[in-house]
């Protein structure tokens, strides 16, 4: 069985026709206590491997973040998969279970304009390794991941502001960073792979 967790009934609804009759899903806001708990009880009967993926982008200079902008983006970016991964931890030990953090390689190098949200993901590798060492004895395992620019809306929005284009070959394909994730997952359990790289194949055109 698999849980699909977001705000939008409509994407998940889409998602869930692709995943086909094993898919269910649940409408929540991760950023509350009322989101987290309905994931986490939706999952009670049994949790192998949870996955976060949920991200909030902004790119600003210094002078324009302010605190109400970059606790937005530490409640989705950072809060969320910390505090919702510590909910389901009782269904993850029950079963040696696995934990996916889908970063960024902003997580590995801060770029310019982009101080509260390289932050927050510099956090969350560091709150997966921290879990990674807590749950280790129990047969959990934690892999964290970190493309480089992927072809979503997000991303297609980003390089709209930023008044560039995308050829092909310049961005990641969403379906591949997912088979890297399921070739992790699959790994023998004498092994675990704790974090993934990725990068497109070729670099992005400079801005016009």
């Amino acid at each position: 069985m698999v849980h699909l967790g977001g705000r939008d009934r409509a994407k998940l609804e889409r998602v869930a026709r692709l995943a086909g009759k094993a898919a269910r899903i649940v409408v929540a806001d991760i950023t509350t206590r009322a989101g987290i708990a309905a994931l986490a009880r939706r999952t009670r009967a049994g949790l192998d491997i949870l996955v976060h993926s949920a991200g909030l982008y902004r790119q600003e200079s210094i002078e324009a973040i302010n605190a109400k902008a970059w606790a937005e983006l530490d409640a989705v970016n950072l809060h969320a998969p910390v505090i919702l991964t510590m909910a389901c931890l009782a269904q993850l030990r029950a079963v040696s279970g696995q934990v996916v953090f889908i970063n960024s390689t902003a997580g590995l190098h801060a770029g310019p304009r982009t101080l509260a949200y390289a932050a927050g993901k510099h956090g969350l590798r560091a709150a997966a390794d921290a879990l990674r060492q807590q749950v280790s004895p129990d047969g959990i395992r934690v892999l964290s991941v970190f493309p480089g620019r992927t072809d979503t809306p997000m991303q297609r929005a980003i390089l709209k502001a930023e008044k560039r284009t995308a050829p092909p070959g310049t961005l990641l394909r969403a379906e591949d960073i997912a088979d890297m994730v399921l070739a992790a997952l699959k790994a023998p359990r004498s092994s675990e792979v704790t974090e993934i790289v990725m990068r497109p194949s070729k670099p992005l055109p400079a801005g016009r």
